[in-house]
């Protein structure tokens, strides 16, 4: 499953992998493929600088990346503390009554939430980046659009790649203007904040539309027979981020979590704006409904709705709450059936690759060649 584009970046296989957990992101590398650590959680550089580390040591030194949250343009003077003062009581209030309803147990005292949306916020990237540019990143990704010109240039100062997001082939033509190296063409079935054009429609516009730069293609692959469609389509690679949640290298910290994964179909999941204000698809639950009621106040715009339910996820999370316990996932949740290493995962993929291309060279008249 090899690209001009995974040549480049030597790796073995065309396959990015995005991943929070650092085990993760490290056994995608060392499968042949390319692991790329989320960095929206880490709000303390300290942290990332450890799990960096971590990486460093047990990649095996296979190259990696990093995907960052930053907006385009910069807001000047605002602090969180300014963002939170934005939330309507009626909005706390609303937070309060539907755990109460569910008898969500309080976090312990001084204890912190474990879920916070800092991490958008430009000024939290940037230290992000102080951080990360002293490893030997090979590529480095933001999920919220072209990243600022001052970082694109830092980054291609250090001969790394910058790859952004898009949901049509007019987000992707900016990021190529913006001097994007890479565009993942981003599905509306994908996990997390996606678009209204589905894959399939999606990876050959964005490839037309930024010809001749590379593009990834994202969202509902979770099999080798759709990274040979991917490549057929045009796009150098695959980005996948869902199917990893369910491998044993990752850590959820929650059971329940997990088997809810496992018993999810592809009609479970939801784009709903509940978690971070910007639609965003996740399993669906009674959270989710609870925010997507025509009967309740609705979700607040990014960043506050983030800010609004930082604590409450947290405290989701942590009691396993089930009716109201989800997670950022894709439409692929439906393939996710078993808990697998992250090598099983690529030798599924490698496998289920051949076969389609076997299956093509069949229809082709080249059985054999």
């Amino acid at each position: 499953m090899q690209t001009e584009l995974s040549k480049k970046l030597g790796v073995e296989h065309a396959v990015f992998g995005f991943t929070p957990f650092p085990a993760v992101a490290a056994a995608i590398s060392r499968a042949g493929g390319f692991g790329v650590l989320g960095a929206v959680r880490y709000t303390a550089p300290d942290d990332l600088k450890r799990d960096l580390d971590w990486i460093e040591a047990h990649v095996g030194g296979r190259p990696y990346g990093l995907d960052v949250v930053m907006p385009a343009k910069k807001v000047e003077g605002v602090t969180e503390a300014d963002v939170e003062a934005m939330i309507p009581e009626t909005h706390r209030q609303f937070v309060k009554d539907t755990l109460a309803k569910y008898g969500v147990p309080e976090l312990a005292e001084g204890e912190a939430s474990g879920w916070r949306i800092t991490g958008w916020m430009e000024q939290v990237a940037r230290t992000q980046l102080d951080v990360a540019f002293d490893y030997p990143i090979r590529l480095l990704a933001n999920a919220l659009g072209s990243p600022p010109a001052d970082v694109v240039d830092r980054a291609h100062h250090r001969d790394v790649l910058v790859a952004a997001l898009a949901g049509s082939a007019r987000h992707a033509e900016k990021h190529k203007a913006a001097g994007i190296d890479v565009v993942v063409a981003q599905g509306y079935e994908a996990g997390g904040h996606t678009g209204e054009i589905a894959s399939m429609v999606l990876t050959p516009e964005v490839v037309e539309a930024v010809d001749p730069l590379p593009v990834l293609a994202a969202g509902g692959i979770g099999s080798g027979q759709q990274v040979a469609a991917a490549l057929t389509l045009g796009a150098q690679g695959v980005w996948l981020g869902s199917i990893w949640l369910t491998t044993t290298e990752a850590d959820l910290h929650s059971p329940a979590l997990t088997r809810k994964l496992l018993a999810a179909g592809s009609g479970d999941t939801v784009r709903s704006r509940a978690l971070t204000g910007k639609p965003a698809r996740q399993l669906r639950t009674e959270w989710t409904d609870a925010w997507d009621d025509a009967h309740g106040p609705g979700t607040l715009p990014m960043p506050l709705q983030g800010l609004l339910v930082a604590d409450a996820v947290s405290r989701i999370q942590k009691y396993e709450v089930e009716p109201l316990l989800g997670t950022p996932v894709g439409q692929i949740v439906g393939r996710m059936n078993s808990e697998r290493s992250v090598q099983c995962v690529f030798d599924d993929l490698t496998r289920g690759f051949e076969r389609a291309v076997d299956r093509i060279n069949r229809i082709a008249g080249r059985s054999g060649q």
